[in-house]
């Protein structure tokens, strides 16, 4: 591959993994880190790209898999930063409150089908936007928010029966 078309190449995909990435990881420096890593493997084994996909899902594949081997090294080294201020009861009420929330949609999300959380994740967490999600899906942008909607209707069905039990 020529120098040339490794430059396009990442031009055209970078933002789009850089976000992906951004969506599983949570932490940009990670994200940043891990892109970067994605293109070179990517330029490395560029030969084994078959075509059957666009690259930019290729791409992302990749990165996902990197992101897993990250993981695995991370769940060795467990830490945990010390502040230095003590929080008031109002804003540990506040946090405990919002994270019982957040607990129950991701526990409801976890019934959801693969495609859809994916599509629920990358939505919400990583802020895409519905075009973005359908181009790392390799699908539609009207998939992408059908099947969001259908998400979203799932979980607060969900959401209404754990508050009447």
């Amino acid at each position: 591959m020529e120098k040339k078309q490794m430059e396009e190449l990442y031009q055209k995909n970078a933002v789009t993994v850089y976000k992906y990435l951004y969506t599983l990881t949570r932490d940009s420096m990670l994200a940043e880190d891990l892109t970067q890593e994605t293109f070179y493997q990517a330029i490395k084994g560029i030969d084994a790209f078959r075509g059957d996909c666009k690259i930019s899902v290729w791409l992302c594949q990749i990165a996902k898999r990197l992101w897993y081997k990250e993981l695995q090294k991370k769940s060795k080294y467990v830490t945990e930063e010390i502040k230095d201020t003590i929080p008031s009861s109002e804003n540990i009420e506040r946090r405990y409150v919002q994270n019982a929330e957040k607990i129950e949609i991701f526990r409801l999300m976890h019934h959801l089908d693969d495609l859809t959380r994916e599509v629920m994740y990358l939505r919400l967490a990583g802020e895409l936007k519905f075009a973005e999600i359908a181009d790392i899906m390799g699908r539609t942008e009207s998939w992408a928010r059908v099947t969001y909607y259908r998400g979203k209707q799932t979980l607060m069905k969900g959401r209404e029966e754990w508050k009447e039990n």
